[in-house]
């Protein structure tokens, strides 16, 4: 590329410069400014560079400067997004399964170009977390989009549904063939994506892990069950599913020593029913999918907490410890 090219670019370079290199801990001189031009091709005279500077905050971009005895000095100080926020998303994408490891580093990579290249160090230190799981569907990124663009058209959809074998291959459910639904919602839970979608066949509302899912299709056909999503609520679905699994929706009475209070309110919400039973203990009333995931979280959480009704669900309660009790003897 010819000099005077070069040139032409000097206020793109210098703004470059000035976000990649500069923030509130650490300003640029002038002198280092016309060196790290001249490093792209780029020649530079102070007075020229003031102006330049001039225009960038005309422009919008918040160029603040500072003087040491006879040394100027230039940094950017605010930005669209502040450190702590980009380390929010960086740990949400981090945490998230349902994005691959690469994708992972990819969206992180750029995140830290929103910031300097020295807080950009602290976002790489920050998201460090070694063996999480994550999903191994490249496709999932993708899927997301699909679905978004499908919700936004009216219309149905149609994919295919997998699941991993003991060879840790896909195996496609139903012989490989096609689902068609109505898709309405996305819901986000234990770190999955999930899509909420109306069956029309059995007239029913499902979900699906949207990184099991291939092959995704705009059919052109409009959706249905708008009437019931209507009646929908989101949150009290999310609520009742363990893990999402499926189960006979039931309102069920769990007695706990008030020291649960805490980790009924996190997984039921502040609207859950609470009442005291006496100073130490309470019962929690709410209606659930009853699943095996469920009675696994009861016995997980162990002294303190009781399942006491209704009748058939402590029966269930009853049948799964008998199993686990001859399955480990």
């Amino acid at each position: 590329m010819p000099k005077s090219s070069h040139q032409k670019l000097k206020l793109i370079y210098l703004m470059k410069i000035l976000l990649e290199r500069t923030d509130e801990a650490h300003s640029i001189t002038m002198h280092e400014i016309v060196d790290a031009l001249a490093a792209y091709g780029i020649s530079a005279e102070r007075k020229s560079l003031y102006n330049d500077i001039e225009n960038l905050r005309i422009y919008g971009l918040d160029i603040i400067g500072t003087q040491k005895d006879r040394t100027y000095s230039y940094y950017i100080g605010s930005r669209p997004f502040e450190l702590a926020e980009l380390k929010l998303l960086v740990d949400s994408v981090q945490a998230s399964k349902f994005i691959t490891e690469k994708k992972s580093n990819e969206l992180i990579k750029k995140i830290e170009g929103l910031t300097s290249r020295y807080e950009a160090s602290q976002l790489h230190r920050q998201v460090f977390v070694s063996g999480r799981v994550k999903t191994m569907n490249e496709s999932i990124y993708y899927n997301v989009d699909r679905i978004h663009m499908a919700i936004a058209e009216n219309s149905k959809v149609v994919f295919q549904y997998f699941q991993w074998n003991v060879d840790k291959k896909m195996e496609l459910r139903h012989e490989g063939a096609f689902y068609e639904v109505s898709l309405w919602s996305l819901s986000w839970d234990n770190g999955n994506y999930y899509l909420i979608a109306y069956d029309s066949r059995e007239g029913i509302i499902k979900h699906f892990r949207v990184d099991k899912m291939l092959n995704i299709e705009s059919n052109g056909k409009v959706r249905e069950g708008k009437q019931a999503f209507r009646l929908f609520d989101m949150a009290a679905y999310a609520k009742k599913m363990f893990g999402m699994y499926g189960g006979k929706e039931v309102w069920v009475s769990i007695e706990c020593d008030n020291s649960f209070a805490g980790i009924m309110i996190d997984r039921f919400g502040k609207d859950v029913s609470m009442i005291r039973l006496d100073d130490k203990s309470f019962v929690v009333n709410v209606e659930v999918a009853v699943s095996r995931q469920f009675i696994a979280w009861i016995i997980g959480l162990g002294d303190g907490v009781t399942l006491v009704g209704p009748d058939q669900v402590v029966e269930m309660m009853n049948e799964e410890i008998d199993r686990l009790i001859n399955q480990y003897k």
